[in-house]
């Protein structure tokens, strides 16, 4: 008799620690590797925000050519989802780490190099297949490879997410005051670090745990569209990418904002950042554990993403006040920090299948609205005016609850699946 791919989930959870016993921190060397060349890989998110005035003056383009930055970046990443499960049953898991590394490493350097925006358009391109390769494979290896769980490794996770999201706009910054090249030549060079660090800390063995882990059976690129026939998967994947529509509204809109409108400068916009990205990384860890725990993963994820929309909402009212717009910044990077473990966590237990071909699916679906908003944010200030990108943004995120709401009878089950891990 075949033992299904989430029995065999919850039978390895059970050999594990408990984690009320152990430390999210008690991890073998290799996943500090992985949680480390996340951070770096991630830094690319939010690494231009603090330089689209600089990229815009200098350069002498458009704003929704900037955006274009990050809906080439998000479009790759999006369709690219959808093979890098084929792509690693070939390669293998460090294979296909070091892959996505060396990918991003040289297309930020060239990105570095390019002598208009359009150019550096398409070599993000480049680079969101990289991080593709990456982070699909990333979190699977660094999940299967921990001592402590799903949960706290989902969380560790989200940690280097939320550091590489804060540290990206600070180094962005800080480079960015000698040059706007400066912040991509740094990326090149930090994902050398990376690929050190996986090369020689992730040894064969750790990755042959990864690979127990992995799919059995052949791999199809049809696997994750099959996936999303699991409603759960498919409405988790639906939320993200509506909500992602707020997240970069917030993350390239209100850059746009306070650099056009607001006036500050390079480093003034990466310390704004930073302060989101830091808050953001603080719940994934300390909060959103609490969160769930005390209201179930549903009802505390309706709860987060309305307290974000409500930051977007006041962004669209009070537009023109700095105070208020750099507050609420800050503010929703706690709301978001929160949603974003939540809805992972839920996401690696809403469907019987591999963890890699849900995470897939459903980055496949998140990305999409990450490629939209940022091109679509600008056109609706040229459309209407500059308080509408962020009214819009808040009513896709409170779309996203709805969706949630309305189908969650079918989600409670990820409380019970994670509570036997």
């Amino acid at each position: 008799m075949q033992t299904s791919p989430m029995s065999k989930a919850n039978a390895a959870a059970q050999t594990q620690p408990k984690a009320g016993k152990s430390s999210m921190f008690n991890q073998p060397i290799s996943v500090w590797a992985v949680a480390f060349a996340s951070i770096i890989a991630f830094m690319g998110l939010g690494l231009v925000d603090p330089i689209l005035p600089m990229m815009k003056d200098q350069l002498g383009a458009s704003d929704s050519q900037l955006t274009l930055l990050f809906t080439s970046y998000n479009a790759v990443m999006a369709v690219a989802m959808l093979i890098t499960g084929l792509i690693s049953s070939r390669l293998g898991v460090k294979k296909m780490l070091l892959a996505g590394i060396v990918m991003i490493a040289l297309f930020s350097a060239l990105s570095g190099n390019a002598s208009n925006v359009m150019e550096i358009v398409w070599l993000r391109a480049g680079w969101g297949l990289g991080n593709a390769f990456f982070v699909a494979t990333a979190l699977t290896a660094l999940v299967s490879m921990s001592r402590v769980g799903v949960a706290k490794s989902i969380i560790l996770f989200e940690v280097a997410v939320g550091l590489g999201i804060s540290v990206g706009p600070l180094l962005g910054g800080e480079l960015g005051a000698i040059s706007w090249r400066g912040p991509f030549y740094g990326v090149a060079g930090l994902m050398v670090i990376a690929f050190c660090c996986i090369y020689f800390l992730m040894p064969k063995k750790s990755a042959g745990t990864v690979a127990a882990t992995m799919p059995k059976k052949k791999v199809s690129i049809l696997d994750p569209f099959r996936a999303l026939k699991h409603r759960s998967l498919f409405v988790f994947g639906i939320a993200a990418m509506l909500y992602n529509f707020g997240f970069f509204t917030l993350l390239v809109y209100a850059a746009l904002v306070l650099g056009h409108l607001h006036h500050l400068d390079v480093h003034q916009l990466g310390y704004v950042f930073l302060g989101w990205g830091l808050l953001l990384a603080f719940t994934s860890v300390f909060t959103a554990p609490k969160l769930q725990q005390k209201q179930g993963t549903i009802k505390a994820m309706c709860v987060q993403l309305l307290l974000f929309a409500i930051t977007l909402g006041a962004m669209g009212y009070w537009t023109t006040d700095k105070a208020v717009v750099i507050t609420m910044v800050i503010l929703a990077g706690g709301f978001l920090g929160n949603n974003n473990t939540l809805i992972t966590t839920a996401v690696m237990n809403a469907a019987p299948i591999e963890r890699s071909t849900a995470s897939a699916a459903y980055s496949f679906l998140r990305f999409i609205g990450g490629a939209l908003a940022p091109y679509y944010a600008v056109k609706f200030a040229e459309w209407f005016d500059f308080h509408a990108p962020f009214y819009i943004g808040a009513g896709f995120v409170v779309l996203a609850v709805i969706v949630i709401w309305m189908n969650r009878k079918h989600l409670k089950h990820v409380d019970e699946v994670e509570s036997a891990h």
